[in-house]
């Protein structure tokens, strides 16, 4: 086990028992990181985490029960993902409002720092995958907030902006990043958008940044913390 350059906060991860999610608990465990994870199902976190994580029941469209869950916590990585066209999983209700309300609530509890799991082309409102349901503009809408609220002294954001998602093990790909929302195609693994979400817990380059990632040639690594080195605050 290595220990993340001396952290030891407690971390939140919502969308933890979607797969992206499961990658950012098993980083942060690998860490020597303690892990709350929020969920719906108790019963599906515990299968798939054991009594490795503390869990914290609730909906991310509960105030009530999103307040518990980042009581405590000194950072929140988001992973959270929509996974209807309509409903309660819906773009607006979890890409959006969801994650401005857990944003909103980290602040009011004090959280430090806040990760977020974002998309390429996030800022193209004609690109196809804003068809289903704007998930595109509803990410965005969250990304803006989070700028908005945690850009202020005393409290720093990571958004991470990943190509088509992909499963795999970490730290096997050579990566390439870039801002400013002009890469349009390209995968990631989830295992290495975990990382950097990892990272940027004590990466202090990664301190209120906004970037894609997307993989390149299949070239194993160290740490993807020069990610951040070749990138600008």
């Amino acid at each position: 086990m290595d220990i993340g350059k001396g952290y030891s906060g407690k971390v939140l991860v919502a969308g933890a028992t979607g797969r992206t999610g499961g990658w950012v608990v098993r980083r942060l465990l690998h860490y020597g990181i303690r892990v709350r994870v929020l969920s719906r199902s108790e019963r599906k976190a515990r299968e798939l985490f054991g009594d490795r994580v503390e869990i914290a029941v609730g909906r991310v469209q509960a105030r009530e029960e999103v307040a518990r869950a980042v009581e405590g916590c000194d950072a929140v990585i988001s992973a959270l993902g929509s996974s209807a066209f309509t409903g309660e999983s819906s773009p607006a209700e979890v890409d959006r409002d969801g994650t401005i309300l857990l944003i909103d609530e980290a602040a009011k509890a004090g959280i430090r720092h806040f990760a977020m799991v974002s998309s390429i082309a996030v800022t193209k409102w004609f690109h196809p995958l804003n068809l289903f349901g704007g998930v595109l503009s509803m990410k965005l809408a969250a990304e803006n907030h989070l700028r908005k609220v945690f850009g202020q002294k005393g409290r720093s954001y990571t958004i991470i902006r990943p190509g088509g998602l992909k499963d795999g093990e970490p730290l096997q790909h050579r990566l390439h990043v870039d801002q400013g929302d002009r890469i349009w195609n390209g995968w990631t693994n989830r295992s290495d958008v975990a990382e950097l979400a990892v990272l940027s817990l004590w990466a202090a380059r990664a301190k209120n940044l906004t970037f894609e990632v997307v993989s390149e040639a299949e070239e194993p690594q160290v740490t993807l913390e020069g990610c951040y080195e070749r990138l600008s605050a």
